[in-house]
């Protein structure tokens, strides 16, 4: 009985399967019934479409040929156009170069103008007045197309302005910075043509890099600042001496720069400051040997008017040899009288062989300080090399100061030598003269005691 119910539900199943395969194929048939139809008709269309776009193309070739021929036409004719634009612009250029060539040469020359005119301007003190002149001679110096009328008007305008200023003696008020380094705003300046400025009896200087007005750390001698404050006080209209520097600062600027008497005696360093001790010494040895000698030589001329021998001068002391004993022989009091000379001759000539060391010694000392500095400039050169001379300017500066101090010491000392050891002599002389006349007038006594 089982098995009989398997085998009936079987069958049914079977049937079933069997019933949906069949409808499965039919709907599987039409659709491809269905997309066979679509793609022919998809097919078709694609067909009409290439024939259509064919059509076109072989219009478009057509259209392109004859675009073609028209275009070579076309640059045919533009060949022998740019052709004879070439051998046009060959003659234009030929005449454009003929006709520039003067045009050129006065380009360059307005260049060449301008760029001497802008550092003028830059350097002249008219721009502490006038400022910003300079800028546009610059653009027109640097430009590369020909200049217009109206820019050559304007810079000749420019040159007859720093011609006309260049005359004239302006009052203004400016930026100065001090000798300290302070800047002083609105300060009164007095603007004497393009060569010196003043303010309050002392010199500017015209820094043309940073456009600023400086005041010289160091000035001119006092007369050229009382020059100056004279002329700044001065009323409108008159008329006052004022010295002016022809190189526009140039020559004020190395005069200020040129070192004081302080400045060259440091020059010669420690030899340098030795031989001033030696000369500084000397005069004063000279000066008290001076005093002496003619305290000495007036004591001499005061006894020569007396008949008695005094103890407080040298005469005295050699004529009272003879008033002491007037009775003695002509032999004894001779010699007595020479050695009364000599004992006062050595302090007459005292202090004259050292003043005569000194102003040999002093030129000597001058000499050693002339090889040291040469010396110093020999290193200098061997460490730095001969690029820069001011490298070997302290060396060189020592040896030609200390060899003007040398001189400087020897030359007065040889002369104070020469005088001091004159009246030393002449002293010496008197005494020697008076020394005789009292042997000639004994002897004299004596012959005619004998007669």
């Amino acid at each position: 009985m089982m098995i009989r119910t398997l085998m009936v539900l079987a069958a049914l199943l079977a049937m079933s399967l069997h019933a949906q395969a069949q409808q499965t194929l039919e709907e599987l048939l039409r659709e491809v019934e269905q997309a066979v139809s679509e793609e022919a008709r998809v097919d078709q269309e694609r067909l009409q479409r290439f024939i259509r776009e064919r059509d076109n193309q072989r219009e478009l070739l057509e259209q392109a040929r004859a675009e073609l021929r028209g275009e070579e036409q076309r640059s045919d004719q533009l060949r022998e156009s740019f052709e004879e634009n070439e051998l046009r612009l060959v003659e234009i250029e030929t005449l454009l170069d003929e006709r520039m060539g003067n045009l050129g040469e006065l380009f360059g020359v307005v260049r060449q103008v301008a760029g001497d005119m802008r550092g003028n301007i830059e350097a002249s003190m008219v721009s502490a007045q006038i400022p910003d002149r300079a800028e546009f001679l610059a653009d027109l110096g640097e430009r590369r197309e020909l200049p217009t009328i109206a820019e050559l008007s304007r810079m000749w305008l420019a040159m007859v302005r720093e011609i006309y200023e260049s005359g004239r003696v302006v009052t203004l008020n400016a930026d100065v910075v001090n000798a300290d380094g302070v800047l002083e705003q609105d300060r009164e300046v007095v603007r004497i043509g393009v060569f010196n400025m003043v303010s309050d009896g002392r010199f500017l200087q015209w820094d043309g890099d940073q456009q600023l007005l400086i005041e010289l750390p160091r000035q001119p001698a006092r007369r050229f600042q009382s020059m100056a404050q004279r002329l700044q006080d001065a009323a409108p209209g008159t008329v006052e001496d004022m010295a002016i520097d022809g190189t526009r600062g140039a020559i004020l600027a190395q005069v200020v720069r040129a070192p004081n008497l302080r400045e060259r005696i440091r020059q010669g360093q420690t030899v340098g400051y030795i031989i001033i001790a030696l000369g500084v010494f000397g005069v004063l040895f000279s000066l008290w040997k001076g005093v002496v000698l003619f305290l000495r030589g007036n004591a001499i001329k005061r006894q020569l008017k007396r008949e008695d021998a005094s103890d407080n001068n040298a005469l005295g002391r050699v004529m009272k040899i003879y008033q002491d004993d007037p009775d003695q022989d002509v032999e004894t009091l001779e010699l007595k009288l020479d050695e009364a000379i000599l004992r006062e001759t050595a302090p007459l000539e005292a202090g004259l062989p050292l003043i005569k060391v000194l102003y040999v010694v002093a030129p000597l000392v001058g000499l050693l300080g002339t090889v040291v500095g040469m010396i110093v400039t020999f290193q200098q050169i061997t460490l730095f090399g001969t690029g820069d001379p001011r490298m070997m300017a302290s060396g060189i500066s020592m040896a030609l100061i200390t060899t003007v101090l040398g001189l400087v010491v020897a030359i007065p000392l040889t002369i104070i030598h020469s005088m001091l050891q004159s009246r030393s002599r002449a002293l010496i002389q008197i005494l020697e003269e008076q020394s005789a006349g009292i042997i000639a007038r004994l002897a004299e006594v004596r012959h005619a005691r004998t007669d």
